[in-house]
């Protein structure tokens, strides 16, 4: 079987490293598979195919920004995609994020929709396929919905438009481009996510929740280091407002003077302003000095209001570290009782007395490690992504 995977980056952040792993998967199991991607450098260039240029990545972004027209340029990178499609001849293509600045999507879909033989998977790590001009509307809610959401409440987030505002055009253009496939499955990255697809255009497909899975090779010896006792830990590539960062300062202000928080992924600007008892970092690029950072810690938090999984709070089960995190989309999803605890958002004398009642249970990391290799491990998805492959494939 030969699998074409179509993402914006290669081998950086979870889509990157998730597409990797499959792709190796496959590999290893004799099938003939193509990454195509839109930026980044790949660590190794076996079965990979670059499609973008940094001079057409910058024009697609000022048109975002000046015209809202993203997804809509790199006709010559699409042509370029399409072309090699042609060659490579996949029996399936897997999609992933179509946007990211490096790809015409109308023409890429209404090819895809012309080829009979080939059939496709398109994963959806956010919400921006159901989306006027975001790619994601949870935190700041949708103002106007009818099989997605048209128009956000707040339009100038990622990918956004700092002047001209067509969300009613892009919608309905989505909404006709990604419509009538033969034989399209969506891939969905937690239930919560599935639950809104299912109410939008997109239930005219089969939709599969496969969870996104890690590589425990690399916690394997994590969650027997020695944990700090009272020491919070929490972590974000972006602390945008979604991130939540003003509650874990106001955590900080009034837990006990014996607790101490370290956060990662800081800017300069915002370690200046963090109370003495918050330890601020900038983002870690090497996953080992993440790892170790998990797994001394006696609690991970996830106060973020707007995910579709949420990986962090696997990478900390996964070092042997319980967590505490917010009641907000798929946040909760990924724990139980047994591993941490789920907080009502925004209510910081509950979180605090959480932080507290976990810290006291002295939860077992062989317990947090096992729940989440159990349920969130690379070989698990693989194996449901092949089966999905396998599937589509004889049709």
């Amino acid at each position: 079987m030969k699998v074409m995977f179509i993402n914006s980056v290669i081998d950086y952040g979870s889509t990157g490293k998730i597409v990797r792993d499959l792709a190796e998967g496959l590999k290893a199991d004799g099938h003939q598979v193509l990454i195509v991607y839109g930026r980044n450098k790949p660590l190794n260039d076996d079965d990979t195919f670059s499609i973008s240029n940094k001079r057409g990545f910058y024009y697609h972004v000022i048109m975002t920004r000046l015209l809202d027209r993203h997804g809509l340029h790199s006709k010559k990178a699409t042509k370029k995609l399409i072309n090699k499609i042609k060659d490579f001849k996949p029996n399936v293509i897997h999609l992933h994020n179509l946007h990211g600045y490096y790809l015409n999507y109308p023409m890429l879909m209404n090819f895809l929709k012309q080829q009979k033989d080939i059939k496709i998977v398109w994963t959806l790590h956010d919400l921006w396929a159901v989306c006027g001009s975001v790619a994601h509307f949870s935190y700041y809610g949708c103002k106007e919905w009818r099989d997605g959401c048209v128009i956000a409440n707040n339009p100038r987030v990622y990918p956004q438009s700092n002047f001209i505002l067509r969300e009613k055009q892009n919608f309905y253009l989505k909404k006709e481009v990604f419509s009538g496939f033969n034989d399209l499955t969506i891939i969905t990255v937690s239930d919560w996510e599935k639950n809104i697809i299912k109410q939008t255009f997109l239930k005219q497909y089969k939709i599969i929740r496969i969870y996104n899975g890690l590589d425990f090779d690399h916690y394997q010896k994590a969650r027997f280091n020695k944990k700090t006792p009272k020491t919070l830990f929490g972590t974000a590539s972006d602390w945008n407002n979604e991130k939540n960062l003003i509650d874990y300062i106001k955590l900080a202000d009034i837990m006990p003077k014996n607790y101490q928080m370290t956060l990662t992924g800081l800017s300069d600007e915002m370690i200046r302003i963090l109370p003495n008892n918050i330890k601020g970092l900038p983002r870690l690029d090497s996953e080992k000095e993440l790892i170790k950072l998990y797994a001394k810690s006696s609690i991970f938090l996830n106060l973020s209001l707007q995910e579709t999984m949420g990986m962090t709070t696997i990478e900390a089960l996964a070092s042997g570290t319980p967590v505490v995190v917010y009641d907000k989309t798929a946040v909760p999803e990924v724990i139980d009782a047994t591993v941490g605890k789920v907080v009502e958002a925004k209510n910081i004398n509950a979180l605090l007395k959480a932080v507290i009642e976990v810290e006291a249970r002295k939860i077992d990391p062989e317990t947090c490690y096992e729940f989440a290799k159990k349920r969130y491990n690379k070989t698990q998805m693989i194996t449901y992504y092949k089966n999905v492959y396998f599937e589509r494939s004889k049709r």
